[in-house]
């Protein structure tokens, strides 16, 4: 690609993150030009719908949230379908007096281990940038290890504090949305046993089985895990796994209808991929395979990937995915799963 052409496309995106040396810039401009279309339509409507101030729970605004919240409204819209500003509302002055109570030495240590690891691809969070957002995630998560000491800090919070923090640009928000995805939406996923985060890939292998049985027997047949190759999508929400743009479009519907979004996601990135997959022979191609599948135009093309996660997973209700919940824990307890 030539030069001028190249330089149409920002070597860095909006939310700070610097393009990768292979990004394809062509089919992200080609992609972006028809997506802009449909953001300036879609921020239109939002502007009306959020006139009359609150943001109700309702159909039109299911419908709204799955085709995209604009970024200027964003932070607001998860505030409020999240129940994180009701939360923030019952309770002033509560984050800043976590940040000022006794210190923890040893939780203090293991955020400030993970600061440098979080986006070093993000010029935000560069202690070179003037603010750097270093700090700002520091407080978050120390904030929220003192407010929930049964989790404290576990790697992959930062991944997703930082996400929150970009978004909101605003700590306390950020907070309080952390609190809403550890505490309510995603069950004891970041507890020192992590016995939610397994259950729900035992969930996910048991929809695979029933909605996708060929790569339920071919990942049987290899004694492939799970965790082996979707932990990652789990425990980071898709967090430097899919695009950006991807991964917030996920959040607006995962802050909207709860935690079987996810499941919606893998199920999708597996069925589009489904025959990819069956051609692998080993453990190590299938792990490969799964990597792969994050990747391309399918994911960059964000509107048409969650038209896809409400259609081509077929039904998958709140009740189906807390009755797999309930005996895929109950088999995970009896081999001991809970054992930290």
């Amino acid at each position: 690609m030539e030069p001028a052409e190249r330089s149409r496309v920002p070597r860095i995106d909006p939310y700070g993150f610097e393009r990768p040396e292979d990004f394809d810039d062509a089919a992200y401009e080609k992609f972006f030009s028809s997506y802009l279309v449909t953001l300036t339509r879609r921020a239109i409507k939002w502007s009306r719908l959020l006139q009359g101030g609150s943001v109700p729970r309702s159909r039109t605004v299911k419908r709204y949230v799955r085709k995209g919240v604009p970024l200027e409204h964003r932070a607001r819209v998860w505030m409020a379908l999240s129940g994180a500003q009701a939360q923030m509302d019952q309770n002033p002055g509560y984050y800043h007096r976590l940040l000022q109570g006794d210190r923890n030495p040893r939780l203090e240590d293991a955020i400030r281990t993970d600061l440098n690891r979080t986006f070093p691809d993000n010029v935000k969070f560069r202690k070179t940038t003037e603010p750097c957002l270093q700090k700002t995630l520091y407080n978050v998560l120390l904030a929220y290890g003192h407010h929930n000491q049964g989790v404290g800090y576990c790697q992959g919070m930062n991944f997703i504090a930082g996400y929150l923090i970009l978004i909101t640009n605003n700590e306390e928000e950020s907070f309080w949305l952390l609190d809403a995805l550890v505490g309510r939406i995603l069950p004891d996923y970041y507890s020192p046993a992590m016995l939610g985060l397994k259950t729900d890939q035992e969930v996910l292998g048991e929809l695979v089985r029933a909605k996708l049985p060929a790569v339920g027997a071919l990942m049987e047949r290899l004694g492939v895990l799970w965790t082996l190759v979707v932990s990652r999508w789990f425990i980071c929400l898709f967090v430097d796994v899919l695009p950006v743009e991807t991964v917030l479009r996920i959040w607006d519907c995962l802050f909207n209808e709860g935690s079987k979004i996810i499941f919606r996601v893998a199920l999708t990135l597996i069925k589009q991929h489904q025959e990819f997959i069956l051609e692998a022979a080993s453990i190590p191609d299938i792990c490969d395979k799964f990597k792969q599948i994050t990747k391309g135009s399918f994911v960059m093309e964000c509107h048409t990937f969650m038209q896809k996660i409400f259609s081509e997973p077929g039904s998958l209700s709140m009740a189906t995915v807390a009755k797999l919940r309930e005996s895929c824990r109950a088999r995970l307890l009896a081999q001991g799963q809970c054992i930290t």
